[in-house]
């Protein structure tokens, strides 16, 4: 059978698979009571791996398959060949993936899966021991380290413009990537800087599916609070006094205290780029490649200038590397838990270089 007809085959079979499981969802109470693999199929696709509407698994749908290169996760069908189910060699992706092929239980309920213990990061750096979380890392690790960026700047002045340099992405979701910290050096990290490494948290919350829900991916937040008492909800909880981030405000969770910083490093970068650049910049979520000239200089960036022609090409070593930081930061919305103290020191550091160029205010900041 061809890889083609196997592709359609696997369609099909993924199709019938969701009838199945909205036909035992219509099922009466009592029918649901007797068969809880209905209640795990109906999380699983209320869940963001369930999502067959999803641009995760839908993006590559006029090309008709899924990417070499991107099948490994946006694919089940890649996934498993990544793991080498298809009988394939493990740690490789030999052809494409399945458009319309999400996440499944098929993916993860596998002899290899259950298997993994050990997943290579974009840097080089294979961590082991992962137990349960090996499959949620080989995704959620990013795809991008910042030794790519050390190696696109090489030997350039900091504030030379080269039009060698285009922005670096580290991709999306990067939750193992933060979790781990300086460990894989996901992050760009300044010379002569330290930085925290794998967050350790308490035994019961230190793993994905600890905090997790396997199937619907909810958080479980009821039991952080167990041991936060006091709080709202998670963007409360800190567990530092310090003000990192010079407001003032040490009541503010430590989402509080990244989220400023966050917000700081922005305006430090247009600053950058329009006083020592003469090239303004600005940045648009959710819209690759992410940075665009501001053309009209008005400091935001409108649906005509978030076009890929538009894209900005001014870059220099400073801004790059403080560009890829603050990309880092954005595409881990839940980094504040993950490791929050990695998150405030490269913000911190990316401050810091860029305030050797232009006025930011420093004197309040602190670094953990």
């Amino acid at each position: 059978m061809t890889p083609r007809r196997l592709a359609q085959l696997f369609t099909v079979v993924s199709g019938l698979a969701t009838l199945l499981a909205l036909l035992f969802a219509s099922l009466p109470a009592r029918a649901n009571e007797e068969a809880p693999i209905t209640r795990l199929i109906e999380e699983w696709l209320s869940s963001p791996h369930g999502n067959y509407h999803s641009r995760s698994f839908t993006y590559w749908n006029k090309e008709g398959e899924v990417p070499t290169n991107c099948a490994t996760c946006h694919s089940e069908t890649g996934f498993h060949d990544f793991l080498g189910v298809d009988g394939s060699a493990a740690g490789t992706i030999d052809r494409a993936g399945v458009i319309n092929s999400p996440i499944g239980c098929a993916s993860c309920h596998t002899s290899q899966a259950h298997a993994l213990d050990s997943v290579r990061f974009p840097s080089g750096v294979e961590v082991t021991g992962l137990g349960n979380s090996a499959t949620c890392t080989v995704c959620h690790q990013g795809r991008q380290s910042g030794a790519a960026v050390t190696k696109a700047v090489a030997e350039l002045g900091e504030d030379d413009v080269s039009a060698d340099l285009t922005f670096i992405n580290i991709h999306y979701a990067v939750a193992a990537a933060t979790m781990h910290g300086a460990d894989t050096a996901s992050g760009y990290h300044y010379p002569g800087k330290t930085y925290a490494g794998r967050f350790q948290h308490v035994p019961s919350a230190n793993t994905c599916v600890a905090c997790h829900d396997p199937h619907t991916t909810k958080v479980a937040e009821d039991s952080c609070m167990s041991c936060h008492r006091g709080v709202g909800n998670t963007r409360d909880i800190r567990t530092r006094h310090t003000d990192f981030d010079g407001d003032g405000n040490i009541q503010e969770g430590v989402h509080g205290e990244i989220a400023t910083l966050h917000g700081k490093l922005y305006e430090a970068i247009q600053t950058y780029a329009q006083a020592i650049l003469s090239s303004p910049i600005g940045y648009a979520k959710g819209r690759n490649p992410y940075f665009f000239r501001d053309t009209n200089g008005d400091g935001e960036i409108s649906d005509d200038e978030a076009v890929r022609d538009n894209q900005y090409r001014s870059w220099s070593p400073r801004l790059l590397k403080a560009a890829y930081n603050y990309q880092v930061v954005s595409k881990d919305p839940a980094g504040y838990v993950h490791n929050p103290a990695y998150l405030l020191q490269l913000l911190h550091d990316s401050l810091e270089s860029l305030s050797s160029a232009v006025e930011v205010d420093m004197a309040a900041v602190r670094r953990p």
